[in-house]
């Protein structure tokens, strides 16, 4: 058993850093690290699995086409397959915890 944690080794980068903690063939879990990092303009995610979004440090906005949601330290939503979003702010830092799935 290997113990870890979410918060632990936070590293600021002008990149946003995405790290996967564990991946089998139906979920993929991710660590993901943001520092004012946004979606590009005109840029939507649209994913073929639903995504159990977190924010475990920090705060960030997730833009869907017909609203906004602002997430702060331990909000979560949950993301329906092809709803389209992306990220309109994060906080720097900001600690996501992303959990994908069929």
């Amino acid at each position: 058993m290997k113990k870890s944690n979410i918060t632990k080794g936070i590293v600021y980068s002008d990149e946003e850093i995405f790290e996967t903690i564990f991946r089998n063939g139906s979920v993929r879990i991710e660590r993901i690290i943001s520092n004012g990092q946004q979606s590009p303009k005109g840029f939507w995610y649209d994913q073929d699995e639903y995504e159990f979004v977190s924010v475990v440090e920090g705060c960030a906005v997730v833009e869907f086409k017909n609203e906004s949601v602002k997430l702060e330290k331990n909000d979560y939503i949950i993301i329906e397959p092809h709803k389209k979003h992306r990220v309109s702010y994060t906080s720097s830092p900001t600690v996501w915890l992303c959990i994908f799935f069929k």
